[in-house]
């Protein structure tokens, strides 16, 4: 789509060069800017620009540059011990969109869209991934990507800032994981997208729930649960009017097939 209302595009060398004011608007890929009118905006700061690396490797675990395009990430192989890298691929097949569209759209633009059936927002929450956030005029922050996302198409990011990029810890990656998807349609948004990843020996449990959820949710648990303990824990977490309603499934249904999915998932993992 042409964007008529704008009137410049700003191509900083850094970031200390973008002065922020309303009107601006961050361009990664642009698949949602250029998807539909954006009226309010006149300008966009384009941030492929910056030059950041996509994909950098380091002890700590894997740094995702908020540029990343969505087909970098899919042919990233990583190391042997990296046993969660597949976790990848199977998320990336969930997004509603054509494989041509991998190769503009970004990992951060995904994330910060926040949407709750975000791929990029169950996968890095389920690897515990860990934003990093620049502010105008102030200092990094950090914030899990769990807590990042607030509510449907809500986050905690102010006027002017930006995601630089997301972590995933390389402890994370080294679990064990099983992951489900369920759509109402083939080729529907997911309705629910449910991922846990465990250590070698049935320690350290999590189950991330989304999709079916206005947000992603986490359960963790010391050691792998039983059937009764999973399915009370998030009962207990998400009480019938927690969940997310829309045409691409009901709240009562995401429930449902939210507790189905974990089982199976819980099944497979012990």
């Amino acid at each position: 789509m042409n964007l008529n209302t704008i009137v410049e595009v700003k191509r900083p060398k850094s970031f200390d060069e973008i002065e922020w004011r309303d009107g601006h608007a961050f361009l990664g890929g642009g698949t949602w800017l250029f998807s539909e009118p954006q009226v309010a905006t006149d300008t966009l700061v384009d941030l492929p620009g910056l030059g950041w690396p996509a994909l950098t490797v380091t002890p700590a675990g894997l740094e995702i540059a908020a540029t990343c395009k969505i087909v970098e990430l899919h042919d990233f192989k990583g190391p042997p011990q990296w046993r969660a890298v597949p976790l990848f691929d199977q998320c990336i097949d969930c997004f509603l969109m054509s494989f041509k569209i991998w190769n503009a759209a970004t990992v951060g633009g995904n994330v910060c869209m926040s949407l709750p059936a975000g791929a990029m927002i169950s996968l890095t929450a389920a690897l515990e991934g860990v934003c990093t956030l620049w502010p105008r005029n102030g200092k990094p922050r950090q914030v899990p990507v769990v807590d990042f996302v607030t509510g449907m198409h809500a986050n905690v990011l102010q006027k002017g800032e930006v995601l630089r990029s997301i972590l995933l810890p390389a402890s994370a990656l080294s679990k064990r994981f099983a992951m489900r998807q369920v759509s109402l349609t083939h080729h529907g948004r997911s309705a629910a997208l449910i991922v846990a990843t465990v250590g070698d020996k049935g320690e350290d449990f999590l189950l991330t729930i989304s999709a079916a959820t206005p947000r992603p949710v986490q359960l963790r648990f010391k050691k792998a649960p039983s059937a009764t303990e999973l399915r009370q824990a998030i009962d207990e977490r998400l009480p019938p009017d927690a969940w997310f309603q829309d045409v691409h499934g009901s709240a009562p249904y995401k429930r449902h097939i939210t507790f189905y999915l974990a089982e199976q998932i819980r099944a497979e993992l012990t």
